[in-house]
């Protein structure tokens, strides 16, 4: 790649239909060409990471020119000179109080003028062993009464302050059970590596059922949800991990497969599957054959607990072509979904996998504009070209932004009209047309804000919440038991939810591990928080 590929420039007057037709295929030829080079120098960089080198350095363009073309805002005016200041620690709660006289004798005949205060905040860490001795007596008829352990230490040598630190450092802090295993070593407690892992996975089952009351909530009551997913490794294998949430709560699922049946399985929990109108006009919607549709529909209102019922059903129907056994499963699953209370025009914004086509769906702009940024330029007519498509895009969705506060009808039609001139526009740049055609096809999806202006224009929530999840594999890798990967899922879940409502992580471990039950059920706040937004 000595010297730099560039697409010939031909005059419009010379550009037949052969002659454009030639172009197209020679820019798609260099555009391959290209991406085969940035892998190749990417494979380099790996090397040489491997090899204990370095990289090859990466420089930023300059942004003088658009600092230069910023206008200077007026900055905040600051705290006048010699004016008293806020004082950061007058909310503090003082634990103890120190009181310090000056050093040596005071001269007689002085006066006392108050004190000085000088607030100094520390943490108290180490081990608290306490003894409990259960009283024990033998009654006249021959009975033992015994002393009771008190509710939060019941059944566990460990209390209450430890488990929930252990599970805020695990699941919060992304720290290893390793590292958590020397660190308490080294503040004297006795505990075995198999003994954390107890503490950290097992007994859970009311975080779980928390965690499961979060996503129905959220879906019966939701106007939309935000969904994304990511790679995960469990036992070795390669798997997926699912975020379904929106601003107001995060839920997570790890499973092996991100098939369209998967997701319709997530957002169900488990509820069965259901024949009805939802899932007949969905498999009809969806190509099924009117043979098995018929034969499905005289089953109507039926259904079915478990996927061996379901699956022992279609066997019946003489149902053995893979797509359409897969069709008729998605409807079912749909059909349950609607039954079980799912809000009835819930909207699901993707970033357009096919996996999360379903009820009313919504594209991310963001995703839709970065195909349009990964196109590589093989002239400067080309790289024009980008440029200004992409400022088009950008000024739509400003546009879209500034609607979603004062919606009107003729803004509406205004910026359905600005989609089709964007997206439908010819550029000197063939593989750039057909991904503008490409994009143009998706209209209803991207343009769901026009219809409903309370959805978002991006996937961005998910995409910062499972951000989280990645960072934690790389730490600790994947999961080992199932327990291990239902807990890795559930915190995930109720920190975010947490942050989300407005309650401290810290304070609801601790709450939940003591059996004090001060802070609500979060399911409780998720719909007090949904209801006053609707």
């Amino acid at each position: 790649m000595r010297k730099k590929l560039a697409a010939p420039y031909i005059p419009e007057t010379e550009r037949t239909p052969a002659v454009v037709k030639l172009l197209a295929w020679g820019e798609g030829l260099m555009e391959i060409i290209l991406r085969q080079h940035e892998q190749e120098l990417h494979l380099k960089d790996e090397v040489a990471v491997l090899k204990g080198e370095k990289k090859r350095p990466k420089f930023k363009p300059s942004r003088m020119h658009e600092e230069a073309g910023k206008v200077q805002q007026q900055a905040k005016p600051g705290r006048r000179r010699g004016s008293p200041g806020r004082s950061k620690t007058a909310q503090l709660k003082i634990d103890c109080e120190e009181i310090i006289e000056p050093a040596g004798l005071i001269p007689p005949g002085s006066r006392f003028k108050g004190y000085r205060d000088y607030v100094v905040q520390d943490l108290v860490i180490g081990s608290r062993n306490t003894r409990y001795r259960l009283a024990r007596w033998q009654t006249p008829d021959g009975r033992t009464l015994t002393g009771q352990l008190p509710w939060a230490v019941a059944g566990s040598h460990f209390g209450a302050t430890l488990v929930s630190y252990l599970l805020y450092q695990h699941h919060h802090c992304h720290v290893t059970q390793p590292l958590l295993c020397e660190q308490l070593r080294e503040w004297g407690i006795e505990i075995s590596s198999g003994q954390l892992n107890a503490l950290l996975q097992e007994g859970k089952e009311r975080f779980h059922a928390e965690k499961d009351g979060l996503l129905s909530t959220g879906l019966a009551l939701s106007a939309y949800v935000t969904v994304d997913d990511t790679g995960t490794r469990h036992q070795g294998n390669n798997g997926y991990v699912t975020h379904i949430g929106n601003e107001h709560f995060a839920c997570f699922k790890s499973t092996c497969s991100k098939s369209r049946i998967n997701f319709l399985e997530l957002l169900g929990a488990g509820h069965g599957y259901q024949i009805n109108e939802d899932a007949l006009a969905y498999m009809k919607k969806q190509g099924l054959s009117q043979v098995f549709l018929n034969a499905l529909r005289e089953h109507a209102r039926r259904g079915f607990a478990d996927q061996g019922a379901w699956q022992l059903h279609l066997n019946g129907l003489g149902m053995d072509v893979a797509r359409y056994r897969n069709i008729a499963t998605e409807g079912a699953l749909l059909g349950s979904l609607k039954r079980r209370g799912v809000a009835q025009d819930l909207a699901i914004i993707s970033d357009d996998a096919g996996q999360f086509n379903v009820l009313i769906h919504g594209l991310c702009w963001v995703h839709a504009e970065r195909l349009v940024h990964k196109l590589l330029p093989l002239n400067d007519l080309h790289r024009e070209d980008i440029a200004r498509v992409r400022s088009d895009i950008w000024s739509l969705y400003a546009d879209l932004k500034d609607y979603k506060r004062r919606p009107t009808l003729k803004r509406k039609r205004e910026l359905q009209a600005r989609f089709d001139a964007v997206f439908t526009q010819k550029t000197r740049y063939a593989t750039l047309n057909r991904l503008l055609r490409r994009i143009h096809l998706n209209k209803s999806e991207l343009l769901l804000v026009l219809e409903r202006p309370e959805v978002p224009l991006h996937t961005n929530g998910s995409e910062r919440d499972i951000r989280d999840h990645v960072k934690k594999q790389k730490i600790s890798g994947g999961s080992r038991s199932e327990l291990g990967r239902q807990c890795r899922d559930t915190f995930s879940s109720l920190k975010k939810t947490c942050r989300k409502l407005g309650v401290s992580f810290w304070d609801y471990l601790t709450d939940r591990i003591s059996c004090s039950d001060h802070i609500p059920p979060l399911p409780h706040l998720l719909e007090q928080r949904l209801l006053r937004s609707a």
